[in-house]
């Protein structure tokens, strides 16, 4: 059996790993989905229907309503699959930003704009 060293807690963050993993598949396979144009079609058409197809859980589709990224991460999301997803509509690293501070997004990117000078 392999001896694993715990990942490091960073404050508000959750690091992706095996379980997170697992406990995504549904929810990143079906974000995966999205780098072909007709299923991003299909999924606007009908979202309930597009998260029932793939099997998400019940806090997986919430999250997808909400579109909120940092409760897709809890649920197992994977940063690199949820980009696909916020695209979709129209959501940026700003608007996710400002949800990961609990800033609006124009407070954020004068956060950002300070912090540069």
């Amino acid at each position: 059996m392999v001896s694993r060293t715990p990942l490091p807690q960073i404050p508000g963050t959750n690091p992706f790993d095996g379980e997170l993993a697992k406990k995504g598949y549904a929810l990143n396979k079906m974000c995966f989905s999205f780098n072909s144009a007709e299923n991003r079609a299909e999924f606007k058409n009908d979202e309930e229907a597009y998260m029932r197809k793939y099997g998400l859980t019940k806090p997986q589709a919430a999250a997808i309503r909400a579109k909120n990224v940092l409760q897709l991460l809890d649920a197992g999301g994977n940063a690199y699959y949820l980009a696909k997803f916020a695209g979709i509509f129209g959501l940026d690293m700003q608007d996710i930003g400002a949800q990961q501070t609990g800033m609006t997004k124009e407070e954020f990117k004068a956060k950002l704009v300070a912090a540069g000078k």
